[in-house]
């Protein structure tokens, strides 16, 4: 303690000293903290299939007799090459089947019966993404099923809140704006977006028929979507392959036996360049049932399958 104060008091008379000396400057000194920056909202990212992927289980549709699985959307070998008027042809059966048979299942529900309501027009346009864009992850049966049940229950749940206001009528079309939106809103964070479900939510605010169905308007929603699903696993398996996936791209029971990561001898194998390697040369390899990529790439899932029906159709 005594070798501390001596110290102290010793510098003391030195500044003392140096005050009256013009070339001694003294310089204090500043203790430097970490800076402290708060994040960029910008750059937020929310990725729901980030904790459920792990507890969902692969589909078992491999271990089913093939004739069963093949209008699940299995397929062991490549699909066959078809031209859109085929396409087209598929999908106007099954544009025209699915919408006959929901309606004939809507007038079962008392609730449509009463109020007149033959269907829900949202169906139309779902109709086209099920039997014409069925590659599209729009028109997959996550998206399809789980974005009807938000919008039907966000939708009804925003008209029953607006209806308690006396002046219903004059500002329904603000609940229709809340209802759509927030129906979006819960789609995109559950990775579920099919736009048919956003007019399914401004519908059910807006149309007087859809009002007047009530909370009975989610379980219609449900079975139409259970009948369009089943006619598209008819109708779109015969020459084609749908689904593309039942709830993600991603394969659930590991890697997918067309992704693989390039080694550093079949990237040279290949004309795929290493990390050290010439950065000029190609980076994929698509081969006929096979993609191989370099180790540092990194693809959505959306691009991982668009690059696994390309190299199936080599």
């Amino acid at each position: 303690m005594s070798g501390m104060v001596g110290t102290s008091a010793s510098q003391g008379r030195s500044d003392i000293a140096n005050v009256g000396n013009p070339e001694i400057s003294i310089q204090p000194t500043y203790r430097r903290f970490p800076s402290m920056r708060l994040p960029n909202p910008s750059t937020w990212h929310f990725d729901i299939d980030e904790s459920l992927n792990r507890i969902v289980p692969a589909p078992p549709w491999r271990y089913l007799p093939y004739p069963v699985a093949h209008f699940l959307g299995y397929r062991k070998g490549k699909l066959p090459e078809i031209g859109n008027i085929v396409m087209i042809f598929w999908a106007a059966i099954g544009i025209f089947c699915s919408i006959i048979l929901i309606e004939l299942a809507s007038r079962r529900i008392p609730a449509m019966e009463q109020n007149n309501t033959l269907i829900v027009a949202s169906f139309g346009a779902a109709a086209v993404l099920e039997f014409y864009a069925i590659e599209s992850p729009l028109a997959q049966p996550r998206n399809m099923i789980l974005s009807q049940l938000i919008a039907s229950s966000v939708g009804v749940s925003v008209s029953k809140l607006f209806a308690m206001n006396p002046d219903y009528d004059s500002i329904r079309w603000l609940g229709g704006g809340i209802a759509c939106a927030g129906a979006t809103i819960v789609m995109a964070l559950t990775k579920t977006v099919h736009p048919p479900a956003g007019a399914t939510a401004l519908l059910a605010v807006v149309d007087s028929s859809a009002v007047g169905i009530g909370w009975m308007l989610i379980p219609s929603m449900m079975l139409g979507c259970a009948v369009m699903l089943a006619t598209a696993l008819l109708v779109n398996n015969i020459q084609r392959r749908f689904p593309s996936y039942w709830w993600t791209p991603e394969h659930l029971d590991g890697k997918s036996p067309n992704m693989i990561e390039a080694k550093p001898d079949l990237e040279r194998q290949m004309g795929v360049a290493s990390e050290d390697e010439d950065n000029e040369l190609p980076h994929i390899a698509i081969h006929k049932g096979l993609v191989i990529m370099a180790p540092h790439i990194v693809l959505s899932p959306e691009e991982k399958v668009f690059l696994e029906t390309l190299s199936n159709r080599i």
